[in-house]
């Protein structure tokens, strides 16, 4: 068994077990964007009324600006030889990064109950045994892979990127067969606003990798080019998820009353009956196995950077470990349980209310990284409250809030709208805020606290130091 699951958790991946070339971010990221949860939000800038050409350009434009961002922490991955989270405690202290993994693991959770939600009704209707244990089924699955780890991970990738790349070119002609093209794309009229939610939704989708991305690139040898990783990743990401929602936005445009609310059986339905019918409903639930596992992983990670940031522990027994996918599978499984009967709005206001606490994380990462310590970090100190990062850094915690906080005007959700977005015709741009000032406030305050930055310090990965975990 111990050949099977992987050993490493949040330690870092010494040179010897380095191993692939960055073209795997491609089709991990491929496949993992293939799937109905990207199809459906998609579906949601037609649903929440855009037109069908302008949606296109908008989810395009989203995917671009938040797919650079996501690929940015992913490059970070083979440099470090450590998952995306860990990486936080440069920023804000050894225990202060706790503040910004509990948001995180919520994301996690969040996404697999959504995931289960669809997948548990493609597989119930494969194996007839209904929604509920269908999600429950699901669940398990899910959770096991989750377990054997990164090299189970990559494979899964691979194989459903091609598996779902063939079904979508194949729902793809059968929609166009439905419905002209011509006639989905004929309405031009611009609305600022719901374009602008366009955006929104598929940049929140991107967006919300950048807490994990680097969780599936710490493997890859330190000499692997930045740039490499960089745009294998974003390419991967942008072509699977402008390719699943462009064809929810149409089959949206084509036959909303068929489509919205029974997401899961239109699409098995455009395909046909019989055999077609499950090999789709297996494509649906392969395409949400593989993401879904990404989410267990990566809370999973979040999970044990929090409690080690306390405990002190870097390395986890096979135990340990099923323990804490255990109870990241059945929390996700009792919101999805919970969640299942509105699910459409309930998404839509859980992506665009996630961005209001990743858009300030991302930015705070990113400047630190790559503007503030020049990709050098002390890596023994990120284990260490008395450490170089110390325990509690009030000042990027303050940032952090100050980040959250400047976007609430400009919010719109179901449950909440701030004061600005009437002036704005609607408009939600708090994603733009949350990305800008507190970049711009972390630059201003990192940049006099230099004995957080290593002068001398090797690059991680150029040598493990004693104490690193590694």
């Amino acid at each position: 068994m111990a050949g099977v699951v992987e050993q490493r958790s949040i330690d870092v991946v010494p040179d010897d077990e380095r191993h692939g070339s960055a073209v795997s971010q491609f089709t991990l990221w491929l496949g993992a964007n293939l799937q109905i949860t990207a199809v459906i939000t998609g579906a949601l800038a037609v649903v929440f009324g855009a037109n069908a050409f302008w949606s296109l350009i908008g989810l395009l434009l989203g995917n671009l600006l938040g797919g650079a961002v996501m690929a940015l922490h992913s490059a970070q991955g083979p440099r470090l030889g450590l998952p995306q989270m860990i990486t936080s405690r440069a920023q804000f202290g050894v225990r202060g990064a706790v503040v910004p993994l509990a948001l995180v693991i919520v994301m996690y959770i969040g996404f697999f109950a959504s995931g289960s939600v669809l997948a548990g009704q493609a597989v119930g209707e494969l194996t007839h045994l209904g929604e509920t244990p269908g999600i429950v089924l699901f669940a398990a699955v899910t959770a096991v892979a989750a377990t054997v780890g990164y090299r189970l991970i990559h494979t899964l990738g691979r194989i459903a990127g091609l598996v779902c790349a063939l079904a979508f070119v194949y729902l793809g002609i059968r929609l166009l067969q439905r419905a002209d093209l011509g006639t989905l794309l004929h309405d031009h009229r611009f609305s600022l606003p719901v374009f602008l939610l366009a955006v929104s939704l598929s940049a929140s989708w991107q967006l919300a990798f950048g807490p994990y991305v680097a969780d599936y690139s710490r493997y890859l040898p330190r000499h692997t080019s930045a740039r490499a990783t960089f745009w294998w990743t974003l390419s991967g990401s942008v072509l699977g998820s402008q390719w699943s929602m462009t064809f929810g936005a149409l089959a949206a445009a084509a036959a909303p009353a068929a489509f919205v609310g029974h997401e899961v059986t239109y699409v098995v339905g455009l395909g046909g009956a019989g055999l077609i019918a499950s090999l789709l409903y297996f494509v649906i639930a392969l395409g949400k196995l593989t993401i879904n596992i990404l989410n267990t992983y990566g809370g999973f990670m979040s999970l044990v950077t929090s409690v080690s940031g306390f405990r002190g522990q870097r390395t986890l027994s096979p135990r340990g470990r099923a323990a804490y996918i255990a109870g990241i599978m059945v929390a996700g499984t009792a919101v999805a349980l919970l969640g299942k009967d509105s699910f459409l709005t309930s998404f839509k206001d859980f992506l665009l209310f996630l961005l209001t606490f990743f858009t300030p994380w991302s930015a705070i990462n990113l400047v630190d990284y790559y503007l503030i310590s020049k990709e050098r970090y002390d890596i023994p100190a990120l284990s260490d409250p008395a450490g170089r990062y110390g325990a509690w850094n009030l000042r990027a915690l303050t940032v952090y809030g100050l980040g959250v906080l400047a976007q609430l005007p400009f919010l719109a959700t179901h449950f909440y709208t701030g004061p600005l977005v009437a002036p704005l015709g609607g408009a939600d741009i708090s994603w733009l805020i949350g990305l800008a000032v507190p970049a711009a406030l972390y630059g201003a305050v990192a940049r006099r606290d230099t004995a957080r930055i290593p002068d001398a310090q090797p690059l991680p990965g150029e040598r493990t130091p004693t104490g690193s975990g590694g």
